[in-house]
């Protein structure tokens, strides 16, 4: 007789396959290491521009080095007359189709091509939200904001275009953490995460930049625009139901705004200036709007 405590090995198919993702480039050694660029149904440029896809801060970059598509299913990148030729496995190319695994060399940066049906495709998207993402809240983390609002920044100050940034800091936190636990703090904090994701647009550029401290930045945005997405993100929040502990508590936020104009042309003089306004915020007695003047 057989041992009960025997176990039947189970027949299997094999690992379940991933649904497709999106092809991609990622950044495997040089300048901007990490960094991954999804190709999509649009053209994307790879180059030294603000306005690239992929902007290569570098001087072997040319401002628009190389330009990659999906055409007739395939892939293909083509060069953009660069000073340094875009380079596929080692070898110039003018316009070529690219093969999953292709190192493409971009100045003195190599990209590695993953095609869309390639395992490693899935591991690079969860490698790169994890690099770019708050654990805790889903938004993004403070250094990929910074790398995002410096782009977006530097755009809008090319183009002449509007630009408006919101920091956000959660009213009374402490208290919260003090009663009801670390727990209960961080529950509150994905809450309102979630709120801000419900509030802001496809455009516009959601992190966590502190413990309690949110930050939206909103391109194409004035103060009009500015105040009336404040307002309603405060008072979203102001409505929303928390219940730290069990107890129905009511959290507020308090905001502070900057638009970009004048001497505010760089981040740091931006989020100067939004800090400054929410700190009014906070003593003009939170759970209000305060913009810079």
């Amino acid at each position: 007789m057989a041992d009960e405590s025997t176990q039947r090995t189970l027949l299997s198919t094999g690992p379940s396959q991933p649904a497709p993702r999106s092809a991609c480039l990622v950044v495997i050694h040089g300048e901007g290491l990490g960094r991954r660029l999804d190709i999509g149904d649009t053209p994307v440029l790879i180059g030294r521009s603000e306005d690239a896809d992929l902007c290569i801060v570098h001087r072997s970059v040319s401002r628009e080095h190389c330009r990659v598509w999906f055409e007739d299913g395939e892939y293909r990148i083509h060069d953009l007359g660069a000073t340094n030729p875009a380079r596929i496995n080692d070898a110039p190319i003018d316009e070529c189709v690219l093969a999953d695994g292709d190192h493409v060399t971009v100045g003195e940066s190599i990209l590695k091509f993953i095609s869309r049906t390639s395992v490693e495709a899935r591991y690079h998207e969860e490698i790169y939200q994890l690099a770019t993402h708050d654990a805790l809240s889903g938004l993004c983390n403070r250094r990929h904001f910074c790398e995002l609002a410096d782009k977006e920044i530097a755009r809008a100050v090319r183009h002449g275009r509007a630009l408006a940034l919101c920091i956000i800091d959660v009213d009374l936190f402490k208290p919260v953490n003090d009663r009801y636990g670390h727990i209960e703090g961080d529950e509150v904090l994905r809450t309102i995460a979630g709120v801000i994701l419900a509030q802001v647009r496809d455009d516009d550029v959601a992190a966590r930049i502190g413990g309690e401290e949110f930050a939206v930045l909103l391109p194409e945005s004035g103060a009009e625009a500015a105040e009336a997405f404040s307002e309603r993100l405060r008072q979203a929040v102001e409505a929303t139901e928390f219940h730290p502990g069990g107890d129905a508590r009511r959290i507020t936020v308090s905001i502070g705004t900057a638009l970009l104009a004048g001497e505010r042309k760089t981040r740091a003089s931006l989020m100067a200036a939004a800090d400054a306004a929410l700190y009014r915020a906070k003593e003009a007695g939170r759970n209000r709007v305060c913009a810079a003047d």
